[in-house]
């Protein structure tokens, strides 16, 4: 499922609602769970898990295609871990 997906559903099972306000919600959503991350903060949805930024220290790897050897800077990339509600639900 792709956001535009996301949206269709969201119409189908709220037929009250109009598009463009599930777009924009949907949008909201995700930009500030985006900025949250960015700050450093740690979102957390009972019931659904939560995500956060970890760090990756600075180390070296190597190019595949040429063998040479690089630096990778220090960099965060987000986190996603999973409640046990979801987890028993995707597991039912």
């Amino acid at each position: 499922m792709n956001k535009a997906d996301l949206i269709r559903t969201l119409q189908k099972k709220n037929q009250f609602l109009l598009e463009n306000d599930i777009k924009d919600s949907v949008s909201l959503l995700l930009n500030n769970i985006s900025d949250s991350l960015a700050n450093g903060n740690r979102i957390e949805l009972r019931g659904f898990g939560s995500f956060s930024a970890r760090k990756r220290e600075k180390r070296i790897s190597r190019n595949p295609k040429t063998g040479s050897s690089i630096s990778v800077p220090m960099k965060y990339h987000p986190y996603f871990r999973a409640s046990k509600a979801l987890k028993a639900a995707i597991n039912k």
